[in-house]
């Protein structure tokens, strides 16, 4: 099993890696931090805890009736790629994998793929 610190030094071993971050879904704080964007990594924690829970929220009302888990979430904008993979773990609460990848250097199905490796790492 992985320890927190090791697995952020492993995602950001992933080719394209600029930053990366687990955070605390429940309290939506940070619990270990790597890269060098300078962003306030517990302002970040709490808006990407937030994002999630939206999109959560928003996919659970647009499929009524059924029960919606993410797997992974991909955002793409014109400065680079944000990928969030929640997961359970035997810590105190779920966490959220964060990574942010360079839009020219970066693989998605090569992130996507360490990122669901490393997790299950994490998890079991």
């Amino acid at each position: 099993m992985l320890g927190l610190d090791t697995c952020v030094a492993e995602v950001m071993s992933i080719p394209g890696a600029l930053d990366a971050m687990l955070v605390d879904h429940t309290s939506g704080m940070a619990v270990a931090v790597s890269g060098a964007s300078g962003a306030d990594a517990a302002r970040s924690a709490a808006a990407l805890t937030e994002t999630l829970r939206a999109t959560t929220d928003g996919l659970a009302r647009a499929c009524p009736g059924e029960v919606v888990r993410i797997d992974d979430m991909l955002v793409t904008t014109d400065k680079g790629h944000h990928l969030l993979r929640p997961l359970e773990t035997v810590f105190d609460g779920p966490l959220v994998i964060y990574l942010r990848l360079d839009l020219e250097r970066s693989n998605l199905a090569l992130a996507r793929h360490r990122l669901r490796s490393i997790s299950s790492q994490l998890t079991t």
